[in-house]
């Protein structure tokens, strides 16, 4: 009899845990547990989590400061959990991303997690790729810091960027509006034409393979189609992928597809129980552009400036 695969935690879609709730996160930890809660149906399940049933965790943050300040790598790993990490490290642009720590703040980070881990425990998000017009003026983009990034990574040894373009959300267009209410710029989010963004990625691509770097695209299945036949160094993405996390740790991880992402879009991620709550678990760094909830949304949605 085929022994159950072990989970995969993801941690989380939802949020910045690293960020904003490594207390809370440590503390289920210990308890062995996590309450999740389905974000359609608002039905409630417990997932038991310890070293014996769960692979491996996989963190998402842009911000992993208060997460190694408070030792949550070494306690972890010291438990014997497999560690993961997706970090997003984009060019500095306090208008799309306002209350993050500085860019060499963050690579400090980074290196702090390969030194303990090795490159290929951590995984480089430039994300999302942003085209945007602030009020009368031209357009504009967040890649002005990529190259001096892949620098830093390459020098770091890490050989995975993944990227996507900027997807337009209904809570963004509120977010723009109540900050031009609010006195700030009109922002105004373009979308590139498929002939501009396959420019892009094609040059994008072949500056990191000089620097020994991978770049994936993340949920761009009609962009990978139309770029992949002409350009090297593209490879589609899976953010959580259970037969790499076998490779790098050994054990016997869910490896099956998880269909319950934007497959259709291209998302190629296996399975993973994702903790963590949009509506408990708010993110402080109110992102322009993020399509999860964060603190600004709350206050829009309270009537607060």
């Amino acid at each position: 009899m085929t022994r159950t695969r072990d989970k995969i935690i993801s941690a989380s879609r939802r949020t910045d845990i690293p960020a904003w709730y490594t207390p809370w996160f440590l503390k289920q930890i210990r308890q062995k547990h996590f309450i999740t809660v389905n974000p359609f149906t608002r039905k409630s399940k417990q997932v038991d989590v310890c070293p014996e049933n769960t692979h491996s965790i996989v963190f998402w943050s842009k911000n992993y400061g208060p997460f190694l300040d408070l030792g949550a790598h070494r306690i972890l790993g010291d438990m014997g959990f497999n560690l993961f990490f997706n970090f997003t490290v984009n060019s500095r642009s306090p208008l799309l991303e306002p209350n993050l720590p500085d860019l060499a703040t963050r690579l400090s980070q980074v290196k702090v997690l390969v030194d303990r881990f090795g490159p290929h425990a951590v995984a480089w998000r430039f994300d999302p790729i942003c085209f945007y017009t602030l009020s009368t003026q031209s357009v504009e983009n967040n890649l002005s810091d990529f190259l001096y990034i892949a620098d830093a990574m390459a020098d770091m040894g890490i050989t995975v960027c993944v990227t996507s373009f900027y997807d337009a959300y209904r809570k963004v267009a509120i977010r723009t509006r109540h900050l031009a209410r609010s006195g700030g710029p009109v922002v105004c989010f373009t979308d590139p034409d498929t002939a501009e963004k396959k420019q892009l990625i094609c040059s994008m691509a072949a500056q990191l393979e000089k620097k020994q770097i991978q770049l994936h695209l993340c949920c761009e299945k009609k962009l990978y189609d139309t770029v992949k036949p002409g350009c090297t160094n593209i490879f589609e993405n899976a953010c959580i992928n259970g037969h790499f996390l076998e490779k790098l740790f050994g054990g016997n991880p869910e490896t099956r597809r998880d269909y319950g992402q934007r497959a259709k879009k291209g998302c190629r991620c296996t399975s993973a129980i994702d903790i963590g709550s949009y509506q408990d678990h708010p993110c402080y760094h109110n992102c322009l552009f993020c399509y999860a909830n964060t603190h600004m949304d709350t206050r829009i949605k309270k009537g607060i400036q």
